[in-house]
């Protein structure tokens, strides 16, 4: 595998976003191929079963971002 060496020490905070988003997009495109943890598939399974357990329920993503927010400001 190549490595790239990039000059982050003069790169700015937008040109490094820039350069995650690029890198982010380009994985997105080949996801079948990204590598699922087994923990990641534990987590969901547990999460499914508490849904359909009644343990748990789904939050309007709206409604969900307001909650962080206001546990971020208090």
């Amino acid at each position: 595998m190549a490595t790239v060496t990039l000059p982050l020490s003069r790169m700015s905070v937008a040109q490094k976003l820039g350069t995650m988003e690029r890198i982010w997009d380009s994985l997105a495109k080949d996801e079948e191929q990204l590598p699922v943890p087994a923990w990641h598939l534990e987590l969901l399974e547990a999460r499914q079963q508490a849904v359909a357990q009644g343990k748990a329920q789904f939050t309007d993503w709206a409604e969900a971002k307001e909650c962080i927010r206001r546990r971020v400001r208090s």
